[in-house]
């Protein structure tokens, strides 16, 4: 016997990045450090995305493919507007800018989750 559905899938709604690709007066020591370690940001953001704390390390040196996938999961994991086009750009000609500005999406975004601990009464 087929189920019946009861509810239709709701389409999510998109949203912008919290900050531009830009904006380094955000968090200047963050900007800082992706310009000069670069290896060191892409890791940790990498790891603070769920991801292995190795995996930027892979690229170096070559087209940017992490960089891109990253961006790309970065993106749909929080339902933020953009093509993979965009990301393809971004992560050839602007690599700095782009893991700091995934940095700052998920402390941010990480910031917003807030979690309680509530007692049966």
């Amino acid at each position: 016997m087929a189920k019946t559905m009861v509810q239709q899938p709701q389409a999510v709604a998109l949203s912008q990045w919290s900050s531009g690709i830009f904006d380094f007066y955000n968090n200047v020591p963050e900007c800082c450090y992706s310009f000069w370690c670069l290896p060191c940001i892409a890791c940790s953001t990498a790891k603070n995305h769920g991801e292995c704390f190795w995996l930027p390390l892979l690229e170096f040196g070559f087209i940017p493919p992490i960089t891109l996938s990253m961006r790309t999961s970065v993106r749909e994991r929080y339902h933020i507007e953009g093509s993979v086009l965009n990301d393809c750009v971004y992560s050839s000609f602007c690599c700095p800018c782009v893991w700091c500005q995934m940095s700052r999406e998920i402390n941010i975004r990480k910031e917003s989750v807030k979690f309680t601990n509530r007692q049966a009464k």
